[in-house]
């Protein structure tokens, strides 16, 4: 019972084991630092939100409390992240948008800047609602996953998608952000080509661009920037990296609220943050119909996030994360966060580098953090009032650098791999145009195609021993291989199922050189015209062959045109009593394929499950080759391939066990014996012949067979 609380407390686990005098004052240190970012941060991604910028200290607050208790990464900083933030404001948007709130000019509380006026109040408390409600379900729903074990969901998330996903979403943030540097109002588009209309729309009304808010704003971009760089330039130099953000709002604080921007220059500030805590409140679940399919992929997305940074420092510092726990730490956390008018949580990149980097060793560092936020909420908040919305716009700006870099990889992913670089490139295209919610669906479905198409069209080819040894290797690749004489080896790379199978009877008849239906009809043909032949008298039939009269003139020499009619071709072969070597010269004029093999080998190494449809697939196969006189033989195989092919009932009289081999050499060899054998036996064969003058029978050697030993005919 203790092992199952500690599984789903992992505080139990570590805090026990808190090394007070080594990890305490680093985690102060570190929590300090975190804190102060993280207040800022929370500030910023609550106007990607479109709630009032006082919710993004909850969101700051409020999750890291659970996360504390449940959480298995010791690293991770855990709050609001701009690309979720972004996915929940594109639903509060949607569902809560200013035209819903339009109301007459005497009950006026605001306008939204383009002459429409817009009751702000009712409108901040409907998104208020809605985010905290789309939080409450999100944490249902990773609860859910948790509990049904399927973290495994997050590997889907290929990193190609991931970095295409989240490079989208970084533009997306920084159009989002543009229009609030510049004090620009548009309107809220939502869902397919929305960034591009937002685009024109700022543009078209640049000429309204705030200066006050604009100069603030490059400002602060460039001076971020500057630092962030020097940060990372000097990182090994400076203990602690410089907290540009919170000096550059403190800065740009007392800047607006001495000059007075608002009254004197008409600047966008935040004007007013709550001061204390709001008193919890339940989600309104009859939203949850209308966002239900929009939760499902900011859960998968909070938490591919949070688990993909939390891997990296656990790699790092050589411990564990449980991928489900995740899960369910993430879910208690938005959960329990929901209810307190809080916006979806996971982990902030740069937030997480600045805990790790100033030392931070266990989450006693992320709980300080949040006590530093609990200050500036209780206390601060009203200082901050007089700062302009094109600060914090603009440190969220600089923030997406390390996102933006990500460009730079996809020539990388070109030279290593092109699918993986189409992967990238087609995910962050779609998650622009479509929106992060559809774009993330288009790339998963993308992604998971090109994994279909190469399963469906996999290698193959034929191949040959190098002379000496008992290794094989693709003819094609190789000068020096050489194939067994009479045999075909083919290797197909792939599990074979009904997408491919089609593919793998391609791939046969590209090896052998032939299709051994055809080869069977065509020689069904021959033996029709043989048979009519005989009874006209034009061919004799004896026991030892055939022998065209002499001086007759052969009338089976006849154009080969007449269409192919399977059903007309069903001659029984004991109709006629011969053997025929079909690589000699016939008696009539059909144009049958030389047959060159005697023997074909299928390497199953690679292949590793067959469905119901390949398994009749192969026996049809193994058939058709079987009556045109060439054995089909199997090797290195997999054993779960066998259980598989008895449950499928794939063995009977004619398809033996016998057939499978260990190796492609093991294959070869039984062959070769096989050959010896069969011509010290010195086989009858009757040949036809056009140029036979003697009416005598040829003399044959009497040979005996075994009794259990059939020629393919007499089968």
């Amino acid at each position: 019972a203790f092992q199952v609380t500690k599984s789903f407390l992992p505080i139990l686990e570590w805090l026990p084991n808190y090394r007070v005098k080594e990890w305490l004052v680093s985690d102060i240190i570190s929590g300090v630092s975190t804190g102060l970012v993280a207040t800022l941060q929370g500030l910023a991604y609550a106007l990607l939100v479109a709630v009032p910028v006082g919710y993004g200290l909850y969101s700051a607050f409020f999750p890291i409390l659970t996360y504390f208790f449940l959480g298995t990464s010791r690293h991770i900083s855990v709050g609001p992240f701009p690309v979720v933030s972004l996915m929940v404001g594109s639903v509060v948007l949607s569902m809560a948008p200013d035209d819903n709130f339009v109301i007459d000019g005497s009950n006026a509380s605001g306008t939204n800047g383009t002459g429409t006026l817009i009751d702000i109040e009712s409108r901040d408390a409907q998104r208020v609602l809605i985010a905290s409600t789309l939080t409450f379900l999100v944490g249902i729903l990773q609860v859910i996953f948790g509990a049904l074990q399927i973290g495994f969901i997050v590997r889907y998330l290929a990193d190609p998608l991931v970095g295409g996903f989240t490079t989208a979403a970084a533009f997306q943030v920084l159009v989002s952000q543009l229009k609030i540097v510049l004090n620009v109002s548009t309107k809220n588009y939502n869902g397919v080509l929305s960034i591009i209309y937002t685009l024109i729309e700022t543009f078209e009304k640049i000429g309204t661009t705030n200066i006050a808010d604009l100069i603030a704003g490059l400002l602060t971009i460039f001076v971020c920037m500057v630092v962030k760089e020097i940060n990372d330039r000097f990182k090994h130099k400076i203990p602690i990296p410089i907290p540009i953000e919170v000096i550059v709002t403190i800065i740009a604080t007392g800047i607006s609220y001495a000059a007075d921007l608002e009254k004197k220059y008409n600047a966008g500030i935040v004007k007013s943050i709550p001061r204390g805590f709001l008193p919890p409140e339940p989600p309104d679940v009859s939203l949850f119909s209308q966002m239900i399919a929009a939760s499902f992929s900011i859960a998968i997305v909070a938490y591919a996030i949070a688990v993909s940074v939390g891997k990296v420092y656990a790699t790092k510092y050589d411990y564990a994360i449980d991928g489900n726990q995740e899960f369910i730490a993430f879910g208690f956390s938005n959960i329990f966060s929901g209810a307190f008018s809080c916006f979806v949580a996971t982990t902030a990149l740069s937030r997480t580098a600045v805990q790790e980097s100033t030392g931070g060793k266990t989450q006693v560092a992320g709980i300080i953090s949040a006590g530093i936020v609990l200050i500036s909420i209780v206390a601060l908040g009203k200082l901050l009032e007089p700062l302009q919305k094109s600060v914090l716009a603009a440190v969220v700006i600089a923030n997406l650098k390390g996102m933006f870099m990500q460009v730079f990889d996809v020539p990388r992913l070109w030279r290593q791999n092109k699918v993986d670089a189409m992967i990238w490139v087609f995910t962050c295209v779609a998650s622009i145009i479509l929106g992060l919610d559809l774009g993330l669906l288009a790339g998963l479905l993308f992604g998971l195609l090109t994994v279909v198409l190469r399963v469906q069209f996999p290698s193959w080819g034929g191949f040959g021993n190098i002379p000496g040894t008992d290794i094989y290797k693709k003819v094609k690749d190789y000068k020096n291989v050489i194939e067994p004489e009479g045999v075909k080896i083919l290797k197909f790379s792939s599990p074979i199922f009904y997408a491919n199978i089609d593919g793998l009877k391609s791939s046969l008849k590209s090896t052998v050189g032939f299709d051994a239906v055809k080869v069977y009809n065509k020689r069904l043909k021959a033996l029709r015209k043989i048979q009519k032949l005989i009874k006209k008298g034009k061919l004799k039939a004896t026991k030892n062959g055939i022998i065209s009269e002499p001086g007759i003139n052969n009338e089976a020499f006849e154009p080969d045109e007449e269409p192919e009619d399977n059903e007309d071709l069903q001659v029984p072969t004991k109709e006629v009593e011969i053997q025929v070597d079909w690589n000699s010269e016939l008696p009539v004029k059909v144009n049958i394929p030389k047959v060159p093999i005697h023997s074909l080998i299928l390497d199953f190494g690679a292949v590793t499950f067959l469905d119901i449809v390949a398994v009749k697939s192969i026996k049809t196969i193994i058939r058709e080759f079987e009556r045109i006189d060439v054995r089909v033989y199997f090797a290195s195989y997999q054993d779960n391939l066998i259980s598989q092919l008895e449950r499928s009932a794939f063995f009977d009289d004619i398809v033996r066990k016998d057939i499978f081999f260990l190796t492609v050499h093991d294959a070869v060899l039984y062959i070769r014996n096989q050959m010896i054998y069969s011509d010290n036996q010195d086989p009858v064969f009757e040949k036809i012949s056009l140029m036979q003058e003697s009416k005598e029978p040829i003399e044959f050697t009497e040979t005996t067979r075994p009794d259990d030993e059939l020629d393919v005919q007499e089968e």
